[in-house]
């Protein structure tokens, strides 16, 4: 998680009303604290494109965007050696009760999910190209977080 990329970068807990399918969890409605959070510091990392929780704003607010475009057999084989290594647990990024699996439904998103993400990532790109940087490898990941981590 982030929590171990640089001492200043916090975490703040989300408390999700209800699941989706595949365990991904999202909330209906904008959480208060995320909001709370956004309104407190000036500085902040936020790891995800969940739509529910102040995206706009955070889009809009951001210095830096950074969209995460890996090839889809990439995601599938990481996806798949995450699942090896958690099979049946809850790995600290999830939520509380569910457990690391995978299923037919999950390997169908994680290969075909590419169509909407592209056109989310366009739209990112079309207004917020100036702030925005795309990785599509983990070489690309590891240069960027490099020199991310070297300006905090």
């Amino acid at each position: 998680g982030w929590a171990s990329v640089h001492p200043l970068l916090k975490v703040i807990p989300v408390d999700w009303e209800h699941s989706i399918p595949f365990g991904l969890l999202h909330a209906p409605q904008p959480s208060g604290i995320v909001k709370q959070f956004l309104d407190e510091h000036k500085s902040w990392v936020i790891d995800g494109t969940y739509s529910a929780l102040e995206y706009e704003r955070r889009l809009k607010e951001a210095d830096t965007i950074v969209l995460m475009d890996f090839r889809r057999l990439s995601c599938f084989f990481r996806a798949w050696k995450r699942y090896v290594q958690n099979r049946g647990r809850t790995r600290d990024s999830m939520g509380e009760g569910c457990v690391e699996r995978m299923n037919r439904e999950f390997i169908w998103w994680l290969l075909h999910r590419k169509k909407s993400q592209k056109e989310r990532y366009r739209k990112v790109l079309e207004q917020y190209g100036y702030k925005t940087a795309v990785i599509r490898s983990q070489k690309e990941l590891d240069k960027w977080m490099k020199e991310f981590v070297g300006n905090c």
